[in-house]
């Protein structure tokens, strides 16, 4: 491909290493960050500017990384002749609030888990006394990222549910939109795939998120601390879920990558969230997996190409590298134990090395932002065990100052890919 014009606009600094890919790959690229605490990050890496859209007229491409009401901005670009890779006003609707998307689910034909939405906590307190059962509390509208407020009841009658609630009720002090799920047990899996504005493209990517912040999936949830995956032709899930959403997709004109995680068991697979955008670390691990530049593949995407790309056989994992304070807010502490903390390279070996909140200053990489993310280390292989070992080889060749990182990313699919291939969802068609 010809050398070409990358323009990457973002709030959080979410897309560092993928505009730092397509640098290498050969290209021009800009980069706008929109939070002052994170206007440092990719310093050194990617060349940077303070108005994206001033920009426009320079860019072959643009690239949104996250919704935050880019979807309004990315389709009026669209329309206006850009090539952009981003969402619309409904597929950031999809993700942002989570009870229109369980009911674009239902509308499409698919099965979702029964749910109730709540403004307030007294509400919700009084549904679980009226229909007792086990039930996981989800925030929604404003307070959706609020990670901290995710709980997964245990007990049967609800009672831990209505403790969690009557808590939260005495520490928010206002009104907050709140959504109960019914609880449903069985293997969580998410299945996405990239659009090019008309269709899908395939293959798809079958992945498995590990979102708590310790090994044997305990502690705080965080945004994300490992993903492995995979890639397919369209399988069972794909076909039963997101398929059935491609008509309204194209009808929007969507442009990027969309993916839905879920719950499976013998009984059916349940939805239980969108995310209409490049997931995170989720992009930079399928990086490694496409076998043709990144550039390139966004380029085509933005482009509306209809192109079926190859991929490497067996796994891909990704393993997130942090400082303090993740999975936590706190300024003071993250200048105090991570500003500026050194990153080291027992060799000078690359290979899988991915950045998040990372600068480079006189040849030295150094971790900024004020998150406490720094890394993704991926590693690939024709089987999960070659995988898992190599990618932690990788992750020994790192050393940071307080880093910390999950141990175990990659070993639930011993036992979910049984259940997974027993129950027939990995099969394709």
């Amino acid at each position: 491909m010809d050398r070409k014009k990358f323009l990457f606009v973002s709030e959080d600094a979410l897309i560092s290493d993928i505009a730092w890919q397509v640098v290498k790959e050969g290209h021009d690229a800009k980069y706008y960050i929109g939070c002052p605490d994170d206007k440092e990050s990719a310093n050194g890496f990617v060349p940077k500017v303070d108005d994206w859209k001033k920009e426009v007229d320079w860019a072959d491409i643009i690239v949104f990384d996250d919704v935050l009401g880019f979807g309004a901005k990315a389709d009026k670009l669209r329309k206006a002749g850009k090539k952009v890779v981003g969402g619309t006003p409904y597929t950031d609707r999809l993700e942002d609030e989570r009870s229109f998307g369980q009911d674009e689910l239902k509308r499409h034909g698919v099965s979702i888990i029964p749910y109730q939405e709540f403004k307030n906590f007294d509400e919700a307190i009084a549904y679980v006394h009226q229909h007792p059962d086990e039930y996981v509390i989800k925030p929604s509208g404003e307070t959706q990222n609020i990670k901290g407020m995710l709980f997964v009841g245990m007990e049967k009658d609800g009672a831990d549910v209505i403790r969690i609630l009557d808590a939260y009720k005495r520490v928010w002090k206002k009104n907050v939109v709140v959504q109960l799920q019914r609880k449903v047990a069985g293997v969580e899996v998410a299945v996405g795939a990239f659009f090019n504005g008309k269709k899908f493209i395939y293959p798809i990517n079958v992945n498995f998120e590990h979102k708590k912040l310790f090994p044997g999936n305990i502690g705080p949830s965080t945004g994300e601390m490992g993903t492995s995956m995979f890639w397919s032709a369209p399988n069972r899930i794909f076909n039963q879920t997101l398929k059935k959403m491609e008509a309204t997709l194209a009808q929007e004109g969507y442009i990027g990558y969309i993916d839905l995680n879920c719950i499976v068991n013998s009984a059916g697979i349940y939805p239980l969230e969108f995310t209409s955008r490049f997931g995170y670390p989720t992009i930079s691990i399928q990086q490694e997996g496409i076998s043709m530049p990144i550039s390139e593949f966004l380029f085509k995407l933005a482009s509306g190409d209809d192109f079926e790309f190859k991929t490497k056989k067996g796994f891909q994992i990704g393993i997130r590298i942090v400082v303090p304070p993740f999975p936590f807010s706190d300024k003071r502490m993250f200048d105090i134990y991570s500003k500026d903390a050194v990153i080291v390279f027992k060799t000078k070996n690359l290979e899988g090395v991915h950045i998040e909140d990372v600068k480079l200053e006189n040849e030295q990489w150094m971790v900024t932002g004020s998150s406490g993310v720094s890394l993704i280390i991926v590693g690939t292989g024709l089987t999960m065990k070659q995988t898992i070992e190599q990618t932690y080889s990788r992750v020994k060749n790192i050393l940071i100052p307080n880093m910390y990182y999950r141990t175990d990313i990659g070993e639930r699919w011993f036992e979910d890919s049984d259940k997974l291939h027993t129950w027939g969802y990995l099969r394709e068609s």
